[in-house]
C-alpha cells in the first residue's frame, strides 16, 4: 500500500458523506494480508475524519445564523439539527460519541454543537473519541473478516455487508427516537435551535413573537453547565 492510497483514505474520509466503507474495509484486508500497516491506516482515517469534524464544528460556531438558515430550509434537515441539537444539551459527551454512528451523524453532531456553541475542547475530546472508534470498527470489520475468511473478496464482502447492517439499524434507531420525540416533546423533542437563533437576531426574525431570546454568548456556558450536571438539567436553548 503505497502513499497514493493512503491519501486516498485521507481525501475520501475528511469530507462528509462521501461513501468510502468499502474503501476502509479493503484498507483493513490489505493489512491483514501485511500489504497494509494498520496503525498508519487507522491513524490516517481517525485524523483526517477528526479534522474533519472540527473543521465542520468551527463553521457552524463562527457562521451560526448561515448554518441554521441553511439546515432550516428543509424539513428533515430542521428536525435533524432540532432533534441532535436537544440531545446534544441533554446528554452532553456521550451523544456527541454515539451520533457519530447514525446516518448523517457526523454532520449533525458537529453543526449542531456549532451552532450551539458548545465548548470546543469538549467537542474536540467527543470527536476524538467517536472517530477512533468508527476508525477501528470500520477498518477492523475487513482486518477481521480477512484473517477469518482467508479469501480477500468474501472478507471485503462480508465487512461491507456488516457495516451496511449496522447503517440500517442506526437509522432505525434514529426513526424511532424521532418520532417518540414528535409523540412526547416534554421529553426532548425540537425547538431548541429556534430559540439559540433569535439571540443572534436574523436566522429566525426578531424575539419578538412570544420567544425568548438568547445571547450569542451564553449557550457555551450554559450547555457545559448541563452537561456537568448530568442529563436531567434543562438547557435554557431547549
Amino acid at each position: 500500500m503505497d502513499v497514493f492510497a493512503y491519501g486516498l483514505l485521507a481525501l475520501t474520509t475528511l469530507p462528509p458523506l462521501v461513501p468510502n466503507s468499502a474503501l476502509l474495509v479493503t484498507a483493513g484486508v490489505l493489512a491483514a494480508q501485511g500489504d497494509a500497516f494498520l496503525p498508519l491506516i487507522l491513524l490516517v482515517v481517525a485524523g483526517s475524519a477528526l479534522l474533519g469534524d472540527v473543521l465542520m464544528y468551527l463553521v457552524a460556531r463562527r457562521f451560526g445564523g448561515p448554518v441554521r438558515t441553511w439546515m432550516q430550509r428543509r424539513p428533515r434537515r430542521r428536525a435533524l439539527l432540532e432533534w441532535t441539537s436537544a440531545h446534544i444539551q441533554r446528554y452532553g459527551l456521550p451523544f456527541l460519541i454515539g451520533v457519530r454512528f447514525l446516518p448523517s451523524g457526523r454532520v449533525a453532531g458537529a453543526l449542531a454543537s456549532g451552532v450551539l456553541r458548545y465548548p470546543r475542547r469538549t467537542y474536540v475530546i467527543g470527536a476524538a473519541c467517536s472517530e477512533v472508534l468508527w476508525a477501528t470498527y470500520s477498518v477492523g470489520l475487513g482486518y477481521m473478516g480477512s484473517a477469518a475468511a482467508g479469501d480477500p473478496l468474501y472478507a471485503a464482502g462480508i465487512g461491507i455487508g456488516v457495516s451496511c447492517a449496522v447503517a440500517a439499524a442506526g437509522a432505525g434507531i434514529q426513526w424511532a427516537a424521532r418520532r417518540r420525540a414528535l409523540r412526547f416533546p416534554e421529553r426532548g423533542g425540537g425547538g431548541a435551535v429556534r430559540g439559540a437563533g433569535e439571540g443572534e437576531g436574523g436566522a429566525n426574525g426578531p424575539a419578538g413573537h412570544g420567544r425568548r431570546s438568547i445571547p450569542t454568548t451564553a449557550p457555551a456556558k450554559d450547555v457545559g453547565a448541563s452537561e456537568g450536571r448530568g442529563g436531567g438539567t434543562r438547557s435554557p436553548l431547549s
